[in-house]
């Protein structure tokens, strides 16, 4: 049974400041136990405030690499580009951020194959992976699809891999590359960061449901070994 603790927030902006601070505070004990810290963390607009207050803190940047959870197969700084928004907050400050998206790679699943080369030469597991969920359950870019099985249950040694979404969203509707399942469940700590009641329900729904349940997230979730911490404001 996975080990789920809630933070409740009045609003995103204190919820910002307490996940920055749980950050910043997981970096740093990665550090002074193994001289360095490497992180994944979620794509979008909800942990945008969090990565601005996390990025005004004073450490040992040199020290943290960030990748993204998932980014969207599209050029660097194109708006949907999740490595150039974590890019614009912590690149000034000295961290080291890694794009997964290959510009040369023929097709998705090419662009999945470069990504889980990348993510090989890092420091496993990671000291941290940030997620959110999507209105529909998705979290990182593990949706329904034709390569979902895979992203839930394929090889435990890879990283990442690239995903068509099947339908794809409407806000983005690109094929992705994504951190495995397997990759999100070995971190030795795992957030997650949502707003809204709508998202907060389909995240019960899902913890609820388990293995059977149809939302990835529960799926990504089901039978985890380390405690997960959900922060969730109401706005």
């Amino acid at each position: 049974m996975t080990e789920i603790e809630w933070w409740e927030y009045d609003d995103a902006e204190e919820m910002a400041e307490a996940v920055a601070g749980d950050i910043g505070f997981i970096i740093d004990s990665a550090i002074d136990a193994r001289g360095a810290a490497v992180i994944a963390l979620a794509g979008g607009k909800t942990p945008l405030p969090i990565y601005q207050k996390l990025a005004e803190t004073k450490r040992d940047w040199k020290r943290v690499t960030i990748v993204p959870g998932d980014d969207r197969i599209v050029p660097l700084g194109d708006p949907l580009s999740n490595v150039t928004a974590i890019g614009k907050a912590f690149l000034p400050v000295g961290a080291r951020v890694i794009p997964l998206v290959s510009a040369t790679a023929p097709d998705y699943k090419a662009a999945g194959r470069a990504a889980d080369a990348i993510l090989q030469d890092l420091h496993w597991p990671l000291d941290l992976c940030l997620l959110g969920i999507g209105g529909d359950g998705h979290c990182a870019s593990i949706f329904p699809g034709p390569d979902f099985d895979e992203a839930i249950a394929g090889p435990v040694e890879r990283r990442a891999l690239g995903v068509m979404p099947d339908p794809l969203p409407k806000e983005a509707p690109v094929p992705r590359v994504t951190l495995s399942r397997a990759a999100i469940v070995s971190a030795r700590a795992l957030m997650i960061a949502i707003t809204g009641d709508a998202k907060k329900a389909v995240l019960e729904r899902a913890i609820e449901e388990g293995p059977s349940s149809q939302l990835p997230v529960g799926r990504v979730l089901a039978d985890v070994e380390l405690p997960v911490d959900i922060h969730w404001s109401a706005s």
